[in-house]
């Protein structure tokens, strides 16, 4: 268990780093990183969005650590920049909420307090959390998205070439650092390609399924889309082979070798040098399925380019030809809103909605009269009477079931077993207050349950909010912890670690 310290100056908590265990954002579950996400769907999201954009300004300017005061400023700055930025009267309740969604980490500013007193008063500070930075930073990502601005990069390809050359010399010179700067900034260059080549076939998409609704945007850029595509198929053929050769050339001057390089120049601190190795070998890996075998990534990326040409070049094809016939679907709104604007009568105009859309014969749906003999067949749904529609299918969308109330699962094992372990851990805390109250609590070390037992005494006696100059006390368990002030601190060692009281002694009876 970590060893934790409250600093007599200070009043702040110091915990000490753990020796093993989750680090940093692999420290969030699975539904710890789902949450982080809650404030962009939230009633209030664009409230959270500015306060969170307020904190990203702080860490701009190097203000990690902010309080609602100043979180409140910075809000103040950005709306004086912005005229969309909200006015937040109170950023408090919004705070607590990133808090609970673990986007913020809170902790207490002890510098702030000058006694005691105001050290139980809690002031608050706050900054992101390395996983709730990540959250902002994606949802910032979306939002500034320009979704019809991808490209293949073909202009990258002498690039490759001349660092996976450039790679194989400094591996075979060992030259450690260059070989950590080569391999990264392939790896790097190589996702920046596969991230641009499936937002370009995803904007393909979209082109293909908006075409009815702006065949005049796609008319517009059909020249350069396939001049852009060709000119990067072509670049990718040529220079395939020259990569592959490359590629080889690199395995050639030994794999292990350029990920031990590359590993021992990795400054990654809280890896240890076994995942770093397995980390440069994956992307060693995943560089070398990009170039090399017959399923590689550039087979595929040339394969896949020359089917989006191809889609492209039936999608001019069928927006030629609608255009030349007359007839698209923008074409046949027109000519049905000519129509209805002709109608001589609302009953032809009705009589053609019908006739067109068809929405007028089905009376009810799923759900049939108490006696449909009562109801002709041929009135629709404008004319007949309204059915009975039970109230747990308008308000939850089920059909009200028929039988009682199920029955009721208790588990009995897990009963007794919950039961059994709360009686435990309340004999416990009862052995753990009598031996405070006979042993003490210095000149010894506390075990975990002692320690348990003493903060919680601890808290129920600061709650109090007694001034220094008094005692303060708290009971429970059976004991009663009184704190009494005293010249200098005092020290309670516990399994934990070490708990400084500056001028306060404790008295367990």
């Amino acid at each position: 268990m970590d060893e934790t310290a409250v600093d007599p100056e200070t009043g702040g908590v110091t915990p000490h780093a753990p020796e093993s265990g989750a680090f940093g954002i692999d420290a969030f579950t699975l539904d710890d990183r789902m949450r982080l996400f809650h404030f962009a769907a939230a009633e209030k999201r664009h409230d959270y969005l500015w306060l969170l954009r307020a904190f990203d300004r702080g860490r701009a300017n190097y203000q990690v650590l902010l309080h609602a005061s100043q979180a409140r400023d910075l809000l103040a700055a950005l709306r004086a920049e912005h005229p969309g930025c909200p006015e937040i009267d109170d950023v408090q309740p919004l705070l607590d909420s990133l808090t609970d969604w673990r986007l913020l980490d809170r902790s207490y500013d002890g510098t702030r307090a000058a006694n005691l007193a105001e050290y139980r008063n809690r002031h608050y500070i706050y900054q992101f959390t390395q996983a709730g930075y990540r959250a902002y930073r994606a949802v910032e990502e979306v939002l500034g998205a320009g979704l019809e601005d991808a490209q293949l990069s073909r202009l990258i390809f002498p690039d490759i070439l001349a660092d996976l050359r450039a790679l194989a010399e400094a591996n075979r010179m060992g030259d450690g650092e260059e070989v950590y700067r080569k391999l990264g900034r392939l790896d790097q260059v190589l996702s920046d390609m596969a991230m641009r080549a499936a937002r370009f076939y995803l904007m393909l998409g979209d082109l293909a399924r908006t075409n009815d609704t702006r065949p005049e945007v796609f008319l517009t850029h059909k020249d350069t889309l396939l001049s852009h595509m060709r000119e990067f198929t072509a670049e990718l053929a040529r220079y395939q082979p020259m990569l592959a050769a490359a590629v080889a050339e690199v395995a050639e001057t030994g794999v292990e070798r350029l990920i031990a390089f590359a590993a021992g120049a990795d400054e990654r601190l809280f890896r240890s040098a076994a995942d770093r190795e397995d980390d440069w070998r994956q992307r060693w890996a995943g560089l070398n399925h990009w170039f090399t075998g017959v399923a590689s990534e550039a087979e595929r990326l040339q394969s896949a380019t020359v089917t989006a040409i191809a889609g492209v070049l039936a999608l001019l094809r069928r927006v030629t030809e609608a255009r030349r016939g007359g007839v698209s679907r923008e074409s046949q709104l027109r000519h049905l809103a000519q129509w209805f604007a002709s109608c001589p009568s609302e009953d032809d105009a009705h009589a053609l909605f019908q006739a067109t859309f068809d929405l007028g014969s089905p009376r009810h749906v799923a759900v049939p009269y108490e006696d449909p003999e009562l109801i002709p067949s041929r009135l629709s749904w404008w004319e007949a009477e309204p059915v009975r529609v039970a109230r747990t299918l308008v308000q939850s969308g089920r059909t009200p079931g028929l039988h009682g109330p199920g029955r009721i699962q208790r588990n009995e094992e897990q009963r007794q077993r919950l039961r059994a372990e709360q009686l435990k851990a309340q004999a416990q805390r009862r052995s753990a207050a009598a031996s405070l109250a006979s042993e003490g609590v210095y000149e010894r070390v506390l075990d975990e349950p002692e320690t348990q037992t003493l903060l919680g005494l601890l808290d129920l006696a600061l709650t109090a909010r007694v001034p220094v100059s008094r005692a303060a006390s708290g009971s429970a368990h059976g004991v009663r912890l009184t704190l009494r002030p005293c010249e200098g601190s005092t020290v309670v060692r516990t399994v934990r670690g070490r708990l400084h009281l500056d001028g306060v002694r404790l008295e367990v009876s």
